[in-house]
């Protein structure tokens, strides 16, 4: 069955929302976790690095699974798997569990990523303008809600099992009433190759984004840890930072297909990456409570738009099938978005976190360079 442009829409938003839902309600709980299980940074890292493991591991399925049968079927079970293996985290209580928990919670999050935007590309066709932006808003957004839920379950002394069982229920409940209105993809294309490589134009599309993610998985991650001991906030206020980020980034993405219409694409990458190695320097140099609170506004803002339309300049690809084209830049991307974080923790226990953070600053800085001289 066939259903309005706004149907297909809102079903989408709702999705995005809940992904974002998800993997926001963990990275609020990151710091409970890793003080209920005694791990230090560097522990802390590599834990985190089960994450891009659990990618890697689907990488060469997820795309190929969303070409084969469809995004349809790929992201109700996904974001099923997402929102089950979110609860199991709220249980574990050994590092090696938290491990294993970590690795499923990397594959579903790859599998919902790359099929939840090639729904969005679908559903982006039947507009006269760009509207991919607005759905990773609705992302950024959810981040915002699942850090100011956090903050609430941290200060009442919820437990993290009883916050992720209610999200968890949240997201399998959105599953189950929005299946029957995503858009019915289960044969996109029944032949050729499984796997395909792609060009030359995509994979610097997908360099652009990775570095842009490795940034915003920190600030997912990190950014309520670098509050805490490097600006020495409060205890009420060491969720600021994360905040800030995540209001500016959800704000940012609800203009950026405007901006983007009106200066190009070219353009509207350059002045991100510059917005975010601004602001990273800023918290970098002045680590006191307001600089550190503008300088992550500016990195939220910096980091709004690059996905959004990088994936949406994916799905116009003519070399490639918007579905695969979209697999193979959002795999390339949601790398960096994971291995960040583990990179960050191993380079804060080698020197510190304001030493770390300047290696966000040059993947900042990157983000100008790769897209002077991309061909887009």
């Amino acid at each position: 069955m066939t259903y309005s442009a706004r149907t297909y829409r809102i079903t989408v938003s709702i999705l995005f929302f809940m992904a974002g839902l998800c993997f926001s309600s963990w990275a609020s709980r990151i710091a409970t976790i890793q003080q209920k299980l005694g791990l230090s940074e560097a522990g802390l890292g590599a834990v985190l690095f089960a994450l891009p493991v659990g990618l890697m591991l689907s990488l060469p399925l997820s795309g190929w699974a969303v070409t084969k049968i469809g995004s349809r079927r790929v992201l109700t079970a996904s974001l099923t798997l997402y929102g089950s293996t979110l609860v199991l985290l709220g249980l574990v209580n050994h590092i090696s569990l938290l491990f294993l928990c970590l690795v499923f919670f990397g594959m579903a999050s790859n599998a919902v990523n790359i099929s939840v935007n090639t729904q969005a590309v679908a559903t982006e066709n039947m507009y006269p303008k760009p509207i991919m932006a607005s759905f990773h808003g609705l992302w950024s957004l959810a981040g915002f809600v699942g850090a100011g839920v956090g903050t609430f379950m941290i200060g009442n002394n919820i437990l993290p099992f009883h916050h992720f069982l209610i999200i968890g229920g949240i997201v399998l409940i959105s599953v189950g009433v929005c299946w029957n209105f995503l858009h019915n993809d289960k044969n996109p294309v029944s032949s050729g190759p499984a796997f395909v490589r792609p060009d030359k134009s995509l994979v610097t599309l997908g360099i652009i984004a990775f570095c842009s993610m490795v940034i915003e998985g920190a600030m997912f991650d990190w950014s309520t840890i670098y509050f805490k001991k490097v600006v020495l906030a409060e205890k009420g206020w060491i969720g600021a930072g994360y905040t800030a980020g995540m209001c500016a980034m959800a704000s940012g993405r609800f203009v950026a297909d405007w901006f983007s219409h009106k200066f190009g694409l070219r353009t509207t990458l350059q002045a991100s990456g510059a917005l975010s190695l601004i602001g990273l320097l800023i918290a970098i140099i002045f680590p006191t409570l307001i600089p550190a609170m503008i300088g992550f506004l500016f990195i939220g803002l910096g980091i709004s738009s690059v996905v959004p339309m990088i994936y949406s300049a994916a799905g116009r690809s003519t070399t490639m099938s918007p579905g695969a084209a979209i697999a193979s830049v959002s795999t390339i991307s949601f790398t960096g978005f994971l291995v960040g974080p583990p990179v960050i923790g191993f380079i804060a226990d080698a020197s510190n976190l304001k030493i770390s953070f300047l290696f966000l600053a040059v993947m900042a800085a990157c983000v100008i360079i790769f897209t002077s001289r991309a061909k887009i």
